[in-house]
This record gives structure tokens, C-alpha cells and sequence, in this order.
């Protein structure tokens, strides 16, 4: 959803249109100040490590997915209700916000959709920006289930039967560097494709076509996505989308094969 197109969405309140704020990095624990310093007025801020993620392990990797009865309870303590659009959005071309898209289309929801070009598309628009804290939502009575979007676990990625994606940056998947996982290089047999790719220089994704040609030309078969840990691994499920092309998430990704000794790594 473009900026333009969320204001007058806003403008309308018979839509009631729920606005999440979902900025995370890796690196970067600071999104609640970034929230307070300036937000979308009215955006109700999301932690990806508590609410939007499980505890990490080694035997599930850094952001597993959450129970489906604990992301329904902080769904509901953000306002979500049945029927309700809501938009996500971060300050990093949506590389976090995906996140919450998937997961919240995962767990039964259909009317998602990611900010374009995030915060400062929305400043570069004119929206309203509001600084400090929001008055706490009323609270929601959306139902989750789960399980609406497919997914994948180590052993389905090992022997997966298509076009395996490795959404991590070029360097990490050649094993070059590796800041935080126990093993450096990628699953056998997965290809490069770097989600800061989906973007352009202005952060915000490429169109359909673009999309298109670039996965193309990465090969055939059915898709499968990995990332570090599943987070910007939505990202690309999410541009793929945009190019019509259906993905499955592996949500344990990097952080968990590396964790396995069993587990065969490439780095070619």
C-alpha cells in the first residue's frame, strides 16, 4: 500500500484501519525510542523479539513462530478485530513489517498489507507523525488459527524439490561472514537471493515486472524461502507475492540448521 493511499484510507474511519509500527533490526534494540521519537499518529507499536517470535533456542532457531494463542492475545492487545484492515509498517523498506504481515496472513487474518517505502515514504508524503506514547487501543477480538500460509521445517528444506531461496546477504551466504550464527555458508543446493534486492534506491519495492524477472532468473519449480532467522524471509515471500509467485517459509532458517551439527553446510 502506498503512503497516498493509507492517508485516505485513514481519512475514511468506517474502515477502521488498524496501523502497526514494526521497527526492528539486527543490531538495533532501540525500536521502542525510535517509536516514541516519531510514529504514525495513531500507530500502535509491535516487538518482533516478544510478540511476534516464540524464545529463541538453538533447536528452533532466533525467532521461531510464536504459539498461535499467545500472537492472539497481543493481537487483540493491539486493537485487531475481525474484519478490520491493518497495515504494517518499519523505516527499513519493510524488511521487519513483513514479518507481521506474513505472520498475521499465517495466522488466519486477509486484509494485511505493508506501508511501501515505510516511515519516511509516509513523511515524504505529508502524513501525520506523532511523537511519545498513544492512548492504549480498545481491545480487539480478532481470531487466529494458524496455518493459512505454508511452511517448511529443516527436513522439508533439506530435501526440498524446486527453488530453495536464501534471502540473506550475498557475503553470509558464501560463507564469507556470519555476525551471528553458529556456522558460516548455506543449506546445500539453496541459491542467493538477497531481499535487499526487492527494493529500489528509495526503499520502497520494485514493481511486479521487476520482481518477476528477478526470480525468473534464479530458477524453477516450486519456492521455498530462508533467511537468518525467518524474518526478512517474509519479505521475499512478500515481493514475490507481489510478482505472483506463491512461497513457502522456512521459519527456523539459518539460526537453526547451523545449530545442528548433522546439518551439511555449503559454501560455494
Amino acid at each position: 500500500m502506498s503512503a497516498e493511499d493509507l492517508r485516505k484510507q485513514l481519512g475514511d474511519t468506517a474502515t477502521g484501519t488498524h496501523v502497526l509500527d514494526v521497527r526492528w533490526a539486527l543490531g538495533d534494540p532501540d525500536g521502542p525510542q525510535h517509536y516514541l521519537d516519531g510514529h504514525i499518529t495513531g500507530a500502535v507499536f509491535v516487538d518482533l523479539e516478544t510478540e511476534l517470535a516464540a524464545p529463541p533456542s538453538p533447536a528452533r532457531g532466533r525467532h521461531p513462530l510464536p504459539e498461535v494463542a499467545r500472537l492472539q492475545k497481543c493481537a487483540r492487545s493491539w486493537g485487531l478485530r475481525t474484519d478490520e484492515p491493518v497495515v504494517v509498517y518499519d523505516a527499513t523498506g519493510g524488511m521487519a513489517a513483513a514479518r507481521a504481515w506474513w505472520l498475521l496472513r499465517w495466522a488466519g487474518m486477509d486484509d494485511v498489507r505493508i506501508l511501501d517505502g515505510g516511515l519516511p515514504a509516509w513523511e515524504q508524503s505529508g502524513g501525520a507523525i506523532a511523537t511519545g506514547s498513544e492512548s492504549d487501543p480498545a481491545p480487539g477480538d480478532v481470531v487466529l488459527t494458524g496455518g493459512a500460509l505454508p511452511v517448511i521445517d529443516a527436513d522439508g528444506a533439506a530435501t526440498w524439490e524446486g527453488l530453495l531461496l536464501d534471502a540473506r546477504a550475498g557475503e553470509r551466504y558464501r560463507g564469507e561472514v556470519e555476525p551471528v550464527d553458529p556456522r558460516a555458508g548455506h543449506i546445500p543446493g539453496a541459491v542467493s537471493a538477497p531481499t535487499a534486492e526487492n527494493l529500489t534506491p528509495e526503499g520502497t519495492f520494485k514493481s511486479p515486472d521487476q520482481l518477476r524477472a528477478r526470480f525468473a532468473g534464479l530458477g524453477t519449480g516450486p519456492v521455498a524461502v530462508y533467511c537468518g532467522s525467518g524474518v526478512t524471509a517474509a519479505h521475499q515471500i512478500a515481493a514475490l507475492a507481489a510478482a505472483g509467485i506463491e512461497a513457502t517459509l522456512y521459519p527456523g532458517s539459518w539460526s537453526q540448521w547451523s545449530s545442528d551439527p548433522q546439518r551439511p553446510v555449503a559454501t560455494d
